[in-house]
């Protein structure tokens, strides 16, 4: 499986698995069938599948977010190479 896929993955089925989870539980206490968006009152269906879908991408979303800092933290800036490359030179040279 390619890096990119396996990320993908790492993200979102977990996501997918917390969306269902929070589902539950908001849908435990609010009942979609009083909900109505201005005019609009979705059917129940409705409301469960757009309620699924936002938390699903919310959650992928701040996955994401975190996946991109670590990885960004991970790769060290060409300055920081460098002062890392000159530092173990340094110690050699002397050792």
């Amino acid at each position: 499986m390619r890096t990119r896929m396996l990320h993908a993955a790492q993200i979102m089925w977990p996501a997918f698995m917390m969306a269902g989870v929070l589902e539950m539980i908001v849908f435990a206490w609010v009942d979609p069938s009083h909900l109505q968006l201005g005019a609009w009152q979705p059917d129940t269906k409705t409301t469960y599948s757009l309620a699924f879908f936002a938390f699903w991408g919310l959650i992928t979303l701040a996955s994401l977010m975190s996946h991109w800092m670590m990885k960004s933290a991970e790769q060290p800036t060409e300055a920081r190479r460098e002062r890392r490359l000159a530092r173990r030179h340094h110690v050699h040279r002397h050792a």
